[in-house]
């Protein structure tokens, strides 16, 4: 079976998640259950950053040591995730042993090979981004990222010799699939053509974090630290897990951060002498009344008040519909409510009741396959619409893939619009070609069903039986009737899947 390995980026643990991080989770998540429906034998990894100095600060805050802090707030992590349905394998922390015996392992093997050393570095440091900035990085001398001024540090650190990689990531950002999309890749093109710099591995004056092997009075900066998390997570480099997943299928991150991960990461890789993921995907940001999430800013969405007003797949839904994967958007509570009712209300749920409605009143609760005759160019319409779907998902552009999805969920509404099944149902020499049409819808709501599995697993679960389908545990796309190919549907409706909102009152 083939194998697909995918991870998220890992979160400071200094506050709970907001719906910027949540957008990151759940756009990996359908990913990785697209993977495992295509039949992927699928790895997927998240987790918590843990050795900032934001999140010291934040547990001295707490009258708390940072151990003890981070393992309180993985657990709070962890509830997230789960309340958000997200199907991730393995979750994560930077001050469990396993990650630390993989950091230390690693900085030993790169110091080694002489691309490590050490000197005094002075320079713009954004405590909230924990990164180092150029004079021409700033933007009006604030952080490009938090809008703060940056500190002016000086101390002497351990360097990461990223200087020596230059034309090997210049080779590997001329693989077009490596970043993407592409004006990410772009980004970092410009940044090899400015000049690479050696970058710090090491902070002084702290004790949270990972001790250098080479030098235990040092600890590792914790970007050095954090990007490692992909490799730990697999356990050792000759362990089973390693040599089952290695090298990453692909990073998910937001755009932030490409620079450590499509550079940094890469060259950190290539002098430790081990394989280098194969893709990367830097997505664009939630905005929030026009302005990026950001903890430290205090203007962030609660994915967990959301969930509480709408449901996690109703939330799942709008972000990866709303805001395309390559791309900013912006998020409002008034979006979703409309978007709630327009799509999931109206369009889909609606065409589902109805159409149960009319079979079940016309031919029965069960209708078998009928010959078609009338109706061959949906049945193609779907499969073309299958071919766009996968194309655009195996392309990780989600919202386009959910795009083409509502195309055709509209088209069965025009369908019923257009033939009128209930006065087609007055004329006896009519009725093959109304077990036809009927058909014909449902075959498109049992695939649009199929098809959104990976974005509302449990929405879509509940579809799927009413059209008498059982979505199991393990189940692939081979594992269903291929389009026009369903022997026969036995309809059942307990009620609406999707109800619709009262827009009158406030949520």
């Amino acid at each position: 079976m083939k194998t697909f390995y995918i991870t998220t980026a890992i979160d400071y643990a200094n506050s709970t998640p907001h719906l910027g991080t949540a957008y990151e989770k759940i756009g990996a998540d359908v990913i990785a259950r697209y993977k495992r429906l295509q039949g992927f034998d699928v790895r997927f990894l998240m987790g918590n950053d843990e050795h900032s100095q934001n999140v010291r600060k934040k547990a001295e805050e707490e009258k708390l040591d940072p151990k003890t802090y981070c393992d309180q707030m993985a657990v709070k992590f962890r509830a997230a995730w789960k309340a958000l349905h997200i199907s991730n394998d393995d979750f994560i922390q930077t001050s469990e042993p396993r990650h630390h015996e993989m950091v230390r392992a690693l900085a030993k093997k790169i110091y080694d090979k002489g691309f490590i050393y050490k000197a005094p570095y002075e320079g713009h440091y954004c405590v909230s981004c924990e990164a180092f900035y150029q004079e021409k990085d700033l933007a009006d001398g604030m952080c490009p990222n938090h809008k703060t001024k940056p500190e002016w540090i000086r101390e002497e650190n351990y360097f990461f010799k990223l200087t020596a990689f230059a034309e090997p990531l210049k080779k590997l950002l001329h693989t077009k699939d490596f970043i993407r999309p592409e004006s990410r890749r772009n980004e970092l093109l410009g940044v090899l053509e400015t000049g690479l710099q050696d970058v710090s591995i090491s902070r002084a004056g702290t004790t949270w974090g990972i001790k250098l092997p080479f030098d235990e009075s040092a600890v590792a900066y914790v970007w050095f630290d954090a990007l490692i998390n992909y490799i730990s997570g697999l356990g050792s480099l000759d362990g089973v897990l390693f040599k089952k997943y290695w090298p990453a299928d692909l990073h998910v991150i937001g755009k932030d951060i490409t620079r450590f991960h499509g550079l940094i990461w890469p060259a950190m890789l290539i002098a430790a002498e081990l394989p280098i993921p194969k893709a990367i995907w830097g997505h664009g940001f939630i905005s929030f009344k026009g302005e990026k999430m950001s903890k430290s800013r205090g203007n962030v969405a609660d994915p967990m008040e959301l969930v509480d007003m709408f449901g996690a797949e109703v939330l799942r839904y709008h972000v990866m519909r709303e805001v395309p994967w390559d791309k900013d958007g912006d998020f409002s509570i008034e979006r979703l409510q409309l978007r709630y009712n327009a799509d999931l209300a109206n369009d889909l749920g609606n065409l589902l009741s109805r159409t149960i409605s009319m079979v079940t009143k016309y031919v029965g609760p069960t209708l078998a396959q009928p010959t078609i005759a009338h109706f061959a160019a949906v049945i193609e319409k779907i499969k073309a619409t299958d071919k766009l779907y996968e194309n655009n998902m195996d392309n990780y552009d989600l919202s386009a893939a959910l795009d083409e999805m509502w195309k055709l969920v509209s088209y069965g509404n025009v369908l019923i619009g257009e033939n009128q099944p209930w006065t087609m149902a007055k004329d006896p020499a009519q009725k093959e070609k109304l077990n036809e049409l009927l058909y014909v819808v449902l075959e498109i709501l049992r695939y649009s069903a199929l098809a959104l599995v990976p974005v509302m697993p449990e929405k879509m679960k509940e579809m799927l039986a009413a059209l008498g389908t059982t979505l199991a545990d393990g189940a692939t796309f081979k594992s269903f009737p291929y389009v026009g190919e369903q022997k026969e549907f036995n309809l059942s409706l307990p009620g609406p899947i999707f109800p619709r909102l009262d827009l009158t009152t406030e949520p």
